[in-house]
Order: structure tokens, then sequence, then C-alpha cells
């Protein structure tokens, strides 16, 4: 796990993620893709954890993952760089955001999201939301992070993949 990381097609935040195996499936999902994965504490769990390392399985050492005291440490270590916060409350679909090679995907903890301190963050350049039906709550951390990850990869080309 790496202390800064500027190289890569994309970022991916987490801030204070609270459940293992989601940050497990998401040090999957980025070194599959080559997007820098940041932790933004404080962790809701032991890096050494189990089922964080089930999850993620042999692909830590093929990630790139940055720890950071906060939210705020984490999108220092991003500067310039166009900043998405994910939201349930947001009306624009993260589909129709044209995304660049070092933008920023930002997401919240499992149970409650980006808090209001996150999402008025003036790094923030947008708050987006994945599509879903009527009535449901949200997506899973995970999942929301590699849907949205994989549609700015594609239209960034997929660099790097074969």
């Amino acid at each position: 796990m790496s202390e800064t990381g500027d190289r890569a097609v994309l970022h991916v935040v987490f801030d204070r993620p609270c459940i293992p195996p989601n940050t497990g499936n998401a040090i999957r999902m980025c070194a599959g893709t080559g997007a820098h994965l940041h932790l933004a504490g404080p962790l809701g769990f032991n890096l050494e954890e189990k089922n964080l390392r089930r999850a993620g399985l042999d692909y830590h050492d093929l990630a790139e993952v940055s720890i950071h005291e906060n939210l705020v440490a984490a999108l220092d270590s991003i500067p310039g760089a166009r900043v998405f916060a994910f939201t349930t409350s947001a009306t624009r679909w993260h589909g129709n955001i044209s995304y660049r090679a070092g933008d920023v995907l930002l997401f919240g903890t499992e149970p409650g999201g980006l808090d209001d301190e996150a999402l008025s963050n003036p790094r923030i350049t947008e708050q987006v939301r994945v599509p879903m039906l009527p009535a449901r709550r949200s997506m899973n951390l995970s999942n929301c992070a590699a849907v949205a990850t994989y549609e700015a990869w594609r239209q960034l080309g997929y660099p790097g993949a074969v």
C-alpha cells in the first residue's frame, strides 16, 4: 500500500469505510482498472481483518491503496483533480459526466453515505448519483464504486486494458 499516487488514471476515495469486505472488493476492482484507492479515516475496521483480506484475494499487491487521516488529507493528496461526490440526494446521473483522467470518485460510509460536512467540501466539483428504481435506499458501496469506476474508465478508452 502506498502513501501517494498521482499516476493513476482515476482516483476512488472511500470516506470513513466501515465494512471490510466492501473495501476488499474495492481493492480488487481498483487492481483491475488501475484506479488508485484512497481510504479516508477514521476507518471502521483494522486493515488486517480476515474479511478484508478474503475479499481482496491476492490483489492487494496489485492495487495502489493509500490511507489518509481524513477526507481533507485524502483530497489534498490529489491536488487539482475534479471531485465527483456520489450521493443518493443528487439529481445528475454518473453516466452524464464527461470524465477526464485524474478525476476523483468520492463515496461515503456504508450506513449513511457522505455527510453534510463532506458534501460541503469546496473541492467537490459536482454531486452525482447512480440511477436506481424508485423506493430503493441505496446500492452497496463496492458495487456503486465499481459501476462508477467502470463508466469513467470506459469513457477514457480503458487505458492499459487488454
